[in-house]
């Protein structure tokens, strides 16, 4: 799919995201805004699935560690067709599939229950692992935020994993500097992070997270390393569309009322 085509999705389903936070009254729009663009690309370009074969042995295998923005990867998923779009607006309500976390019991397209931050990247250590073992080509891609690196587990699976020249994992940090309530460097500081990761063992890509060119460049990239995981730093704006939730920390868990997300809805269609 070329570029045009996936920054019309993008727009797309920024507006779900929109339109499920409003219907629901709660969740989380910023976080989920900033990574949209990068889920995108992934689902729509990069990774091997099939959506009406979802258990596909050889699909490529997703984690979003920070599980609270999965309001992007149900957008994602529905637009993939993976289920109705329309139970998009089930979101957080009572007996719906669709949990303010990702749970795998109640969806089964999700690789992994997650929400406690800092496990995603040991249960996608534990996929490609799997895979190497069962002779599998399949590749792993996990999703973290930045204010989730700060949780030891992160980082004890950072050692683990260039240990074991997992060339099949890549990693993207979804870097908005925003966690919770507060600024990143306000809260607890990751600087230098890129030089952390490279400490670690690890191949270190820094991008622009909401410029497709540079997303697919660095997937491609990571996809021809040999020998060492890939982790990549994708510099974003959290709220990312909408003027009045970007780069303001109240948006991290706030969702908009109903004029409120008619207003956001306007400004993504520009």
């Amino acid at each position: 799919m070329d570029i045009d085509n996936l920054r019309a999705i993008a727009k797309e389903l920024r507006m779900d995201i929109i339109r499920m936070l409003v219907e629901a009254g709660s969740g989380h729009p910023g976080g989920s805004l900033s990574c949209i663009d990068m889920l995108v690309t992934l689902f729509f370009h990069k990774m091997r699935h099939k959506p009406d074969d979802p258990t596909w042995a050889d699909r490529d295998r997703f984690v979003l560690s920070k599980g609270h923005c999965v309001p992007a990867l149900y957008a994602v998923l529905a637009k993939a067709g993976y289920f109705p779009r329309e139970e998009l607006l089930t979101l957080r309500k009572l007996n719906s599939r669709l949990q303010g976390h990702p749970d795998r019991v109640r969806l089964p397209y999700l690789e992994a229950s997650t929400g406690s931050l800092g496990q995603g990247l040991s249960i996608g250590i534990g996929m490609a692992l799997a895979g190497r073992l069962a002779k599998k080509v399949y590749r792993v891609y996990v999703m973290l935020g930045d204010g989730e690196c700060q949780a030891g587990q992160v980082w004890e699976a950072a050692m683990l994993a260039p240990k074991y020249e997992l060339d099949r994992l890549c990693t993207i940090v979804d870097h908005n500097k925003i966690q919770n309530d507060d600024f990143l460097e306000r809260t607890l500081s990751l600087e230098p992070i890129q030089a952390k990761w490279e400490a670690f063992g690890w191949h270190v890509l820094r991008i622009n997270g909401h410029e497709m060119a540079e997303i697919l460049q660095a997937l491609d990239e990571a996809e021809t390393l040999r020998g060492k995981p890939t982790v990549i730093i994708a510099d974003t704006i959290k709220g990312k569309g909408v003027s009045f939730m970007e780069n303001n920390p109240d948006w991290h868990g706030k969702a908009p009322t109903r004029e409120e997300g008619e207003r956001a809805i306007q400004e993504i269609l520009g």
